[in-house]
């Protein structure tokens, strides 16, 4: 989602080139999401990223899709005893950062989603705001609208060779070269590798593996007009999904970079945690999986030029919302690595350049060491 958004906005002032180490783009993360767009959901720079993209899947080009991007879910934040006051500081943190959310009373709740364990429930918030969002669709109206852009789509090579020669970039291919003055990496969980092979300085990315399953619901309960639910410290969520319940325990997991796997403990631990507070007996998994979500040392994206390595552009970071940003996402990146000023509405979000730049984490390092 990361390459192909951004290609698709800067195909339209500058020769694009993408390539995909795999057959098809969106194999890994984007092809692994829960779908769903919610601008309560992540740090203070996602909401902001996240706001600034309502705009863009609520009216999206024309010819993007022949389908709405959205489709009304809504998000249930709900809380244990134990929990209430995580509840209430993830509700001032989401207001403070310019989201709505709005707590309900647990009848309310139960009302949304009545097989939620009245025992269990102590206190619940809701975001009226978030959706499902049709992530094949997002991703499909990007690649061809960079195509229609003129960018060229390479797939299924590795570059073997990546320096920067006489002020460009010379990435050797399997049978060809491709040179550019500015390499994106927007490599997802791979971006810290690309980097390193391009003489620049780690960030700090670290992928972490989150699991999802999919669950039949209970025999004659119909669950399609539910919310999203999740837990006040995220460690469980589901929604409906095409019929079916998916669930995840928000596993956090470190992983390496490459094809990730649901593990049968993690599995197990999200069935039991929504079993506890849903009103369900989960008999069989129909189906699984997992997916790498690539964090900073913040948790804030990393958008922009490296500080050190001439021509060199971070995309990178996006955590494990980074189909809800992309529209947002792809525009900041586009204008920074064009030597632009943010857009004006991102900026209005309350974002500034330095917030996303790569630069602070030298910065950081740079403190921590006494020398700035």
């Amino acid at each position: 989602m990361a390459g192909s958004s951004l290609a698709y906005e800067l195909s339209r002032a500058a020769r694009v080139c993408v390539v995909e180490g795999e057959e098809r783009p969106g194999i890994h993360a984007t092809g692994r999401s829960a779908a769903l767009f919610a601008p309560s959901y992540g740090g203070r720079e996602i909401r902001s990223l996240t706001r600034a993209s309502r705009a863009f899947f609520d009216r999206p080009p024309p010819g993007f899709s022949e389908h709405p991007l959205l489709q009304t879910r809504g998000c249930l934040y709900i809380a244990r005893a134990d929990q209430r006051a995580r509840l209430t500081e993830r509700v001032a943190e989401i207001r403070a950062s310019g989201g709505e959310v709005a707590f309900v009373s647990t009848d309310q709740a139960l009302e949304r989603v009545p097989l939620l364990r009245r025992s269990y429930l102590a206190a619940a918030a809701f975001d009226g705001d978030a959706t499902d969002i049709d992530v094949h669709a997002v991703h499909q109206g990007f690649l061809r609208g960079a195509r229609a852009g003129g960018a060229r789509m390479v797939t299924g090579t590795w570059a073997t060779s990546i320096r920067r020669e006489g002020g460009v970039w010379a990435l050797d291919l399997v049978g060809e070269r491709i040179t550019a003055p500015v390499l994106i990496d927007a490599a997802g969980a791979w971006a810290d590798e690309v980097a390193q092979a391009c003489g620049a300085r780690p960030v700090g990315l670290r992928a972490l593996r989150r699991t999802a399953l999919l669950v039949e619901p209970p025999a004659g309960v119909d669950i399609s007009a539910w919310p999203a639910v999740i837990d006040a410290d995220e460690e469980f969520y589901f929604k409906p999904d095409a019929g079916k319940l998916l669930l995840s325990p928000a596993d956090e997991t470190p992983d390496l970079p490459g094809d990730a796997h649901p593990r049968d403990l993690d599995m197990a631990v999200a069935v039991d945690r929504v079993e506890a507070a849903l009103d369900i007996e989960v008999r069989r998994v129909t189906h699984s999986w997992a997916g790498l979500r690539t964090f900073s040392a913040d948790r804030a994206p990393v958008l922009g030029f490296d500080p050190e390595v001439s021509g060199f552009f971070w995309c990178a970071g996006q955590g494990g919302y980074g189909i809800q940003t992309a529209p947002a996402m792809a525009r900041a990146a586009a204008a920074l690595a064009q030597n632009e000023p943010l857009p004006r509405d991102i900026a209005a979000e309350g974002l500034a350049a330095r917030d996303l730049s790569p630069a602070r984490f030298a910065r950081a390092i740079a403190t921590m060491s006494g020398e700035g």
